[in-house]
């Protein structure tokens, strides 16, 4: 089914020869053969310098949604920009429901709007479109470069490759700077067969997710699709599967182009934009995973992590011990202090009872999925018992074909609710499942909280990832889990989907600026919406408290910061970090609290007591004050930068860690003036909240370029020292975090 190597390998004449029989092929060095590669012509094209080792990236265009612009435009607009220099697009498809907070929700959409007219840019309401489907449909095209601040930024699909990251990130763009990075990995996903009725494009990505994550195959690296394999799946498909490369921890992905990525760009009414990409022969690439589309089965993802996946046949050949894993799994990630009901008694007469179906977001609310489920319910009713089902198509263009086709008119008649065009089911702001609910969806994630429960109030739910067809089979047969390919008969994905697109909601009610700044209009500001507070930089020395000390295998960027209504208070830095890791470790915050008062006094006067107490005899007038997170692994998941920069509200100073799990997180730290300390060797020492970490000359190690500082650990009354390693960090990162962050560094 997927057959990893992990070495490199030369493609030739449509076969893959390994690196160290290249040279006997007449394959040249694999440092000139990786140019044949989609990859190298697109970051070749966006690069601004000569070396093609470290990359300085401008991107074509970029998208934000309304959790994430808000903070940007500010950022910018405190470090002098004055127009968007490139189309910036802001969606509003995350905090759509305006249900929470009051008026905070509606009053970003205003600042958007008045942000886009007064900037120059696109500004598409609530309810139009969920961002990435509005990407492709308007911006993605083959051989461009897309940036946004949200973690599933993926239209490689469409021969584009995107990246998602942190909101400074897209601050730098707009303030007409670069995007660094060293030149990556590029591993080659090679594509065969065929995929059998019912298996979707969800399946083949969890298999992928599954056979990829733990061991890191593709981490930070580009995943380049191509193979015969490609010609058989339609675009709706290839795109289902290449949005959940994020899941991958990959950096981005590419996906080679045919006459009917041309025909499709073509209805979009974008046919000029087409051209032909594909690896060249004897292109090389750092690695090689084989993909045989038909021997993929239907897929669940059980909590709480995407790579949790098994066959549905796995599944129910093995309910009672996965379930009982979820049970403890659950105990022990959201630190429980009563045991939940279990999971296990879901199962009757041998069949395992699911309470909720949802079909949304840039995953599941594609055109081709809502097709194929309404075609597996064909009108038959799911039933009055408890089991539910929802569907959220991706966008209104979308919306209106599946109206006109009837669809939509089939699927409500099953019993199913139709929802608008919003991302919230993925995040926790929509369908959230009762009290020990088991919800299964077709969306990006299933991490610990995402789905919205809140484990500290005795509310635990859970979700499992699954495809679209499987969900509609789990609804023809009452909420009885059941995979697609297990009915009597499934309508199978052709190549190419019916399909006609119709933009007028779009140009109904977008607003549409790009390249047409208005100087003269002025923001609109809600209550909520506050500028970022100050920042200090750097000290000489920096005397830290652990605030917080992470043993999970993962940390997410969702147990960093919570998703779901917390988000509502985005715009509000100081009110938004109240939440900081509240569903991990609710004393995080009052223990920060206390660091940054401390800091806060010392600043005013290091020789009053409370400056004094705190300093530990150490030199007030030298030495700051700040604390600090340790997780093994921290920064899965989604760019929000307010996993970081909420931290840093709260007088953060640093972060330590094993290794970090994405580049995007450890670029948010960075961005927000904190360190991003490595100790390999960190759950060894066994750090506690309340323990201190002195590192003397901390500045001067940074500006002198030191990739290692020495440090003393204060721990249970002992002195230890330790080695605290900042590899890879840039001459810039360096002087991001001396000025105490990415706002006071453009200010300089």
């Amino acid at each position: 089914m997927i057959k990893i190597t992990k070495q490199g390998v030369y493609y030739k004449n449509g076969a893959f020869l390994l690196a160290q029989d290249g040279p006997a092929a007449g394959l040249p060095d694999p440092a000139l053969a990786k140019k044949g590669t989609m990859a190298y012509s697109i970051l070749k094209a966006h690069h601004t310098g000569e070396d093609m080792d470290q990359l300085a990236l401008r991107f074509d265009a970029m998208a934000s949604h309304d959790i994430t612009y808000v903070g940007i435009i500010q950022t910018a607009r405190a470090s002098g920009m004055e127009r968007f220099p490139l189309p910036y697009v802001l969606t509003n498809c995350h905090n759509s429901l305006c249900a929470v907070g009051g008026t905070i929700n509606e009053d970003d959409h205003v600042f958007g709007l008045s942000a886009a007219k007064k900037y120059g840019g696109e500004f598409v309401p609530a309810h139009q479109s969920v961002i990435h489907s509005y990407m492709r449909e308007r911006y993605a095209a083959p051989g461009r470069m897309i940036l946004g601040s949200d973690s599933h930024t993926r239209y490689g699909a469409y021969g584009t490759m995107a990246i998602g990251e942190g909101g400074p990130e897209l601050a730098r763009q707009l303030l007409q700077k670069t995007y660094n990075i060293a030149y990556p990995k590029v591993i080659a996903i090679y594509l065969t067969g065929s995929p059998q009725p019912g298996v979707g494009p969800q399946d083949v990505a969890l298999e992928l997710i599954r056979a990829t994550f733990r061991e890191g195959t593709v981490k930070n690296a580009v995943m380049e699709f191509f193979g015969p394999g490609v010609a058989n799946l339609a675009i709706d498909y290839r795109a289902g599967i290449d949005v959940m490369t994020t899941e991958t921890t990959c950096l981005s992905s590419v996906w080679s182009t045919d006459d009917a990525l041309k025909d499709y760009l073509t209805i979009l009414g974008r046919g000029d934009e087409f051209a032909y990409q594909s690896p060249s022969d004897g292109a090389y690439y750092d690695g090689l995973i084989e993909v045989d589309l038909g021997a993929v089965e239907p897929m669940i993802a059980l909590p709480f992590h995407p790579s949790n996946a098994y066959t549905i046949r796995e599944f129910k050949a093995n309910m009672d011990d996965l379930l009982h894993q979820v049970d403890e799994d659950a105990v022990k990630q959201l630190e429980l202090k009563s045991r939940p009901a279990s999971l296990r008694e879901k199962i009757a007469d041998g069949k395992f009872m699911v309470d909720q179906g949802v079909i949304a977001g840039c995953s599941g609310g594609t055109y081709q999925n809502i097709v194929r489920a309404a075609q597996i319910l064909a009108g038959r009713p799911i039933g009055s018992d408890a089991f539910w089902l929802s569907v959220y198509p991706t966008s209104q263009p979308v919306n209106l074909e599946l109206t006109r086709r009837g669809y939509i008119a089939s699927l409500m008649e099953a019993g199913a609710s139709i929802r608008s065009c919003f991302c919230g089911p993925c995040f926790g702001a929509g369908d959230v499942p009762a009290n020990g609910g088991f919800s299964i969806r077709h969306s990006t994630r299933n991490f610990p909280n995402r789905e919205g429960s809140k484990p500290s109030d005795g509310q635990v739910s859970y979700v499992a990832l699954m495809d679209a067809r499987s969900i509609a089979a789990t609804a023809l047969n009452g909420g009885v889990l059941t995979g697609a390919d297990e009915l009597p008969e499934v309508p199978a994905d052709p190549a190419v989907e019916p399909f006609a697109y119709d933009d007028g909601p779009y140009k109904a009610r977008v607003y549409f600026g790009v390249g047409r700044p208005d100087p003269s209009q002025e923001l609109v500001f809600g209550p909520n919406i506050a500028d970022w507070p100050e920042q200090v930089a750097l000290p000489e020395n920096l005397l830290l408290t652990s605030c917080a000390a992470i043993y999970d295998p993962v940390t997410t960027t969702d147990e960093l910061i919570p998703s779901g209504e917390t988000s509502s208070y985005r715009s509000n830095p100081i009110k938004l970090s109240e939440f900081a890791l509240s569903r991990k470790d609710p004393q995080y915050v009052p223990r920060a609290k206390a660091v940054l008062a401390a800091e806060r006094a010392r600043r005013i006067d290091p020789a009053s007591p409370e400056a004094k107490e705190a300093l530990m005899g150490f030199d007030g007038r030298t030495t700051g004050l700040g604390s600090f997170i340790m997780a093994l692994k921290p920064g899965d998941g989604s760019a929000r930068e307010q996993a970081a920069s909420c931290q840093r509200v709260l007088g953060g100073c640093a972060n330590l860690a094993a290794e970090y799990a994405t580049k995007r997180y450890r670029s948010n730290v960075v961005n927000w003036g904190m360190l991003p300390f490595v100790a390999e060797d960190v759950k060894e020492w066994n750090l506690q909240p309340g323990d201190k970490l002195y590192i003397p000359g901390i500045r001067a190690a940074l500006e002198k370029g030191a990739e290692e500082v020495a440090a003393t650990l204060f721990q249970n009354e002992t002195e230890k020292a330790v080695t605290l390693k900042l590899p890879g960090m840039t001459r810039e990162e360096r002087d991001i975090v001396l000025a105490g962050c990415l706002i006071n560094y453009y200010a300089k």
